[in-house]
């Protein structure tokens, strides 16, 4: 308890003063305060749960007739527990950090730690290394997907513009995150994200149970290894939205009671992500195979065109919270980091989207896309790392002796996590990596065998062509097919 205090003490202290500083006395700045900066336990458990389900809800029926029911459910169970452990080692991991460092007297006023920074503290500049490489490219392509998502959805409202051309909108409306500073001015996004989430969660859910089953619905999942391992991989990403965690934790004013929010934002998802990918795939089994947007099978309905719209902005929040943090790693790459012009840092953080807007035009490939980020980054990134990182930290007596927070009781101290830890290990490293990566790179090569790189729209019905007209010349040649839409599965 004594130990605890003093953790607390010394890591507010910067935060107190920053939430004190240059405090008005007027409405309109008190307002603002209350939309826009925030950092309470509140804000980062909305935070947490607005940024793990995201679009990730549109595919997860996609992996339920990969995996088929039973798995569907318990998959989601395990991995969602499985990510609520790792995103606590994080936070126990930070803490540490934290704390040596503002014994030392380092100030954070002016900087933002990032999960990097926490690695090369406390294990040396490889750990550093090698976590930044898989960090920053699993935001990467998080951002990717966000992008991808936002024209895949927008097409089933808007079908007179194909997909890659709403992705060049998205692109520039996605560039206008740069102007949002820092974690603690998400308060009011979060807040509105979540409910926008939990709309299209309860829309897909009950639009599916009042439409029905439709006529010779057949459930026959999992048959296939490269589809079973496939659908796991997504829910591993799904569950795997912690990247963001030390970013989270150090927008907090205490960023010590993070322990906890992560795993009550995950069961709070669960009652969204367990409902809606059931009902669909009750609904329409597999036919979902060949439509990883859980929107291409729900009739057009205003309740429908709303849930895609809400998705839509949710997407641009959570493209923001992907890409936030390379904002961050690249303005201290370049040293602006510390500069205090909103519009400087703006506009020195476009580079960062440019990339971000070409992968998203290369890759188009809504569904299969999550499940290899999934298992070639996210395992690593929020799952392995972490877990390795946290038995090296504390492999000697000093360090855990010394540490500032001890394991709970109930998990069995040290040993105890020592042996979670190690299973969390070899499960996502053999299962995870191994075998997910193994399916859903197949998986994803023959998206790009089938449709192509670049691919004008990707899973578009194939579009109906007018008759010739008697004029034209019979030996012109004939416009290039559209490839058809139903190869997302490997045959």
């Amino acid at each position: 308890m004594a130990t605890d205090k003093v953790a607390e003490t010394v890591i507010v202290g910067s935060y107190v003063e920053m939430e004190t500083e240059g405090k008005a006395n007027d409405m309109k700045t008190r307002f603002s305060k209350f939309l826009w900066h925030g950092g309470s336990v509140y804000d980062a458990w909305f935070s947490c749960a607005s940024n793990q389900v995201a679009q990730v809800l549109l595919t997860l029926p996609y992996s339920f007739s990969q995996l088929g029911m039973l798995s569907g459910i318990c998959f989601q169970l395990f991995y969602g527990l499985l990510g609520s452990w790792t995103a606590y080692l994080i936070s126990i991991l930070y803490v540490e950090y934290r704390t040596r460092k503002e014994r030392e007297k380092v100030d954070f006023r002016n900087h933002v730690i990032q999960w990097f920074e926490v690695l090369d503290g406390l294990l040396g500049k490889y750990w550093r290394n090698v976590g930044l490489a898989f960090n920053c490219t699993f935001l990467l392509f998080g951002s990717v997907i966000q992008l991808i998502a936002c024209a895949s959805n927008i097409y089933y409202i808007n079908d007179n513009l194909d997909k890659r051309t709403w992705t060049y909108i998205f692109g520039a409306c996605c560039a206008t995150t740069v102007f949002i500073p820092s974690f603690h001015n998400y308060r009011i996004w979060s807040f509105l994200g979540l409910i926008m989430t939990t709309y299209t969660a309860w829309y897909l859910t009950i639009a599916s149970l009042l439409h029905g089953q439709v006529e010779g619905v057949k459930h026959s999942g999992p048959t296939k290894m490269v589809l079973y391992f496939t659908g796991a991989t997504n829910i591993l990403y799904t569950f795997g939205g912690h990247a963001v965690t030390v970013e989270i934790m150090h927008a907090m004013w205490k960023p010590q009671k993070f322990k906890a929010i992560y795993l009550l934002a995950t069961l709070y998802v669960l009652t969204l992500t367990l409902p809606s990918g059931a009902a669909v795939y009750w609904a329409f089994g597999d036919m979902l195979l060949d439509h990883s947007n859980a929107f291409a099978l729900l009739p057009r309905s205003s309740s429908r065109d709303m849930a895609v719209i809400l998705m839509l902005i949710h997407q641009f929040i959570t493209f923001g919270f992907a890409c936030t943090p390379l904002y961050f790693v690249w303005e201290k790459a370049i040293g602006m980091h510390g500069c205090k012009s909103l519009c400087k840092r703006a506009a020195a953080r476009l580079p960062v989207v440019i990339p971000i807007w070409f992968l998203a035009i290369i890759f188009p490939f809504f569904g299969p896309i999550n499940s290899t980020v999934g298992s070639l980054l996210v395992s690593f990134t929020v799952y392995i790392i972490p877990a390795l990182a946290h038995m090296f930290t504390f492999k000697s007596s000093a360090a855990r002796e010394n540490a500032v927070e001890q394991p709970p009781k109930y998990m069995g101290r040290w040993v105890g996590t020592f042996v979670i830890n190690t299973f969390v290990v070899v499960w996502v490293l053999i299962v995870g990596f191994g075998f997910g990566g193994w399916a859903s790179v197949t998986n994803f090569v023959h998206q790009i065998d089938t449709f192509g790189l670049f691919t004008k729209c990707y899973q578009c019905p194939p579009s109906t062509l007018p008759p010739p007209l008697p004029h034209v010349n019979a030996t012109a040649a004939p416009p290039p097919l559209r490839h058809p839409h139903n190869h997302t599965h490997t045959p």
